[in-house]
């Protein structure tokens, strides 16, 4: 495909963001605009000069946000050829790569900020769109978190599950490729925050509410309690970091 002839009109479609030096906010415009399918697979978004002009931002706000997209393994970036958005589903991380290795860096911020948009969105759209089969299936996940007891690792299973399940729910093929790419994120995002103290009473109220929200089909709710979980499990991993590794990602 002609990714000149085929790429969009960016200054029709972005519209400037409120925050100047906010990542996530040009991380979450062109995560729309790819839920929206305005960006297709294999497209080369425009330079980043275009980028921040088009957004009314700094060239670092928006290099911080493609930045993150590409770990992700939303975008790739490709060295003296642009930004391209990626084609299929990809693993967040290869296996041989520690992430315990990046969250010492700033990017761990800006990665924690863009999930918990896709999450809230992925909650949103589950509670417009379930089925009582789909509830079903969302609260076998929960239960399979409280069985689970003290074993962490069946915890984490059913946690991840019960997010992906969301994410199949709401019937959006791009956020759910996106959310199932980023597991290896969960993973570890859960197994680093899983020593903290109320983590698993904090997490499975948390759950439950997300659940409850979904079942009564009520968008609003479920994006709220979505949102307060993405708090808090960000709080715990966090908490997680030493106070040294906090204040490096924090860009104290």
């Amino acid at each position: 495909m002609s990714a000149e002839s085929d790429q969009p009109n960016f200054t029709a479609l972005l519209r400037p963001v409120v925050r100047e030096s906010s990542v996530s906010e040009v991380a979450k415009r062109l995560l729309d605009h790819l839920s929206e399918g305005h960006l297709q697979p294999g497209m080369r978004l425009p330079a980043e000069r275009q980028l921040a002009e088009a957004l009314n931002v700094a060239r670092s706000s928006v290099r911080g946000a493609l930045s993150a997209l590409d770990v992700l393994g939303i975008i790739e970036i490709r060295p003296g050829s642009g930004s391209y958005v990626r084609a299929g589903t990809s693993e967040f991380l290869p296996r041989a790569i520690n992430w315990g290795l990046m969250l010492g860096q700033r990017r761990t911020h800006d990665l924690v900020e863009v999930r918990t948009f896709m999450e809230g969105m992925s909650a949103r759209l589950a509670a417009e769109r379930a089925e009582p089969a789909d509830v079903d299936r969302l609260e076998a996940h929960l239960e399979h978190m409280r069985e689970a007891g003290g074993d962490v690792t069946s915890f984490i299973d059913a946690d991840i599950a019960f997010h992906l399940e969301t994410a199949t729910i709401a019937r959006n093929s791009v956020l759910s490729d996106i959310l199932h790419s980023i597991r290896s994120l969960l993973q570890v995002w859960m197994e680093r925050a899983g020593d903290i103290e109320g983590t698993v009473a904090g997490t499975l109220k948390e759950h439950a509410a997300i659940l409850q929200a979904i079942r009564d089909r009520d968008p609003e709710a479920a994006e709220r309690a979505m949102a307060e979980h993405m708090h808090c499990a960000s709080e715990r991993l966090w908490s997680s970091l030493s106070t040294e590794e906090r204040d490096e990602a924090e860009g104290a």
